[in-house]
């Protein structure tokens, strides 16, 4: 039985960021360290093979990093938390096996954590949400919309058929030489840039006949076309261009994302939406929900940044429930790269 007092470490290593927490067992944030890898840049996206290395330099300070800032012994931790997927699958190895030994070790139970579900729980480190409501979780490795009915409890009503979000976002980012990882500085040029310079697609998908799916790569393909054929070689005109494209691209994104997420409050009778994942940073984004909000006369909430992209806070949340149910995994526990493997609330 967990105790409000208690407190678990929780560990997310699913792709590149190593991470480590420590929460209460009432639901307290006691510390969240973030170690990303820099690594990655100068390759303009995650190498797989350099992140799982990188893991495993990173994670033993991460986690003496969290236990110091929450003034926390290891020796009186109740619980390990941490995601067994879905993610890549050696960077999970690394957090997965740090995790069995430390709880082996002190003898205290061992939760493995759907990495999707952390996204959905993370919204509880700041405030109470709970469902039913319809969720969108948009990050550089996911894109789904969900009916969550309970907690636990998780409808998939669409997903993306290609690109996720947040990776046609870095896509992007790279054609237009802006670095990695992406999200971030389109979302900043966007502010200076006309979102109507260029009329980029909107897949629908069968919008008006209740389709739910998404698709990326056809806006990244008339992106990238655009760049090659229209962009000024230097000089002032090229850096409005780069504004230009990019707001029109995000204008693109969000159209969709908002659209759909529209269509699947109508579909499910629900006025109520999460906004979660790392792409719930983007500011277009996070006003095109509270307008959807404000016209159905629902509500639409989002985590701070820091819990937005991927952290071990959400992990220790979502693992919380089933440590107070006295329920734990065994230490044989797999990873799971997939999330169709993983399965929804597992």
């Amino acid at each position: 039985m967990l105790l409000p007092d208690d407190r678990v470490l929780a560990l997310e290593t699913s792709c590149d960021d190593t991470c480590a927490a420590v929460v209460s067992g009432d639901g307290r944030i006691l510390a969240s360290v973030v170690s990303s890898q820099g690594i990655h840049a100068e390759y303009l996206g995650v190498v797989p093979e350099l992140a799982s290395r990188a893991h495993l330099d990173l994670l033993d300070p991460a986690i003496h990093q969290a236990l110091d800032a929450s003034s926390t012994r290891i020796e009186d931790l109740a619980a390990i938390a941490v995601t067994r997927g879905p993610g890549l699958i050696g960077c999970l190895l690394v957090g997965l096996a740090t995790a069995k030994a430390l709880a082996y070790g002190l003898g205290r139970p061992f939760v493995g954590v759907n990495h999707i579900e952390g996204h959905l729980r993370a919204i509880q480190g700041v405030r109470r949400f709970d469902p039913p409501f319809v969720a969108l979780v948009a990050s550089g490795g996911h894109t789904e919309l969900l009916h969550a009915e309970t907690w636990g409890s998780y409808r998939l009503l669409g997903a993306t058929r290609d690109d996720a979000a947040g990776e046609a976002f870095d896509k992007v980012a790279k054609l237009l030489g802006l670095g990695f990882p992406g999200g971030p500085m389109i979302d900043r040029l966007s502010s200076e840039g006309n979102p109507r310079a260029f009329e980029f697609p909107r897949a629908w998908l069968g919008l008006d006949q209740g389709g739910l799916e998404l698709s990326f790569s056809g806006l990244k393909t008339a992106v990238r076309q655009t760049v090659e054929s229209r962009a000024p070689s230097d000089g002032a005109a090229r850096d409005q261009f780069v504004r230009d494209v990019a707001a029109s691209f995000q204008a693109a994104v969000v159209d969709v994302l908002v659209a759909k997420t529209a269509k699947a409050c109508e579909q499910t009778g629900s006025k109520r939406i999460l906004l979660a994942g790392g792409v719930a940073c983007n500011r277009a984004l996070r006003a095109g929900m509270a307008a959807l909000a404000e016209r159905i006369g629902g509500e639409a909430a989002w985590p701070p940044p820091a819990l937005c992209a991927d952290n071990a806070a959400m992990i220790g949340l979502a693992a919380l429930p089933r440590l107070a149910r006295g329920e734990s995994d065994p230490l044989d526990l797999s990873a799971i790269a997939n999330l169709d493997d993983l399965g929804w609330g597992k």
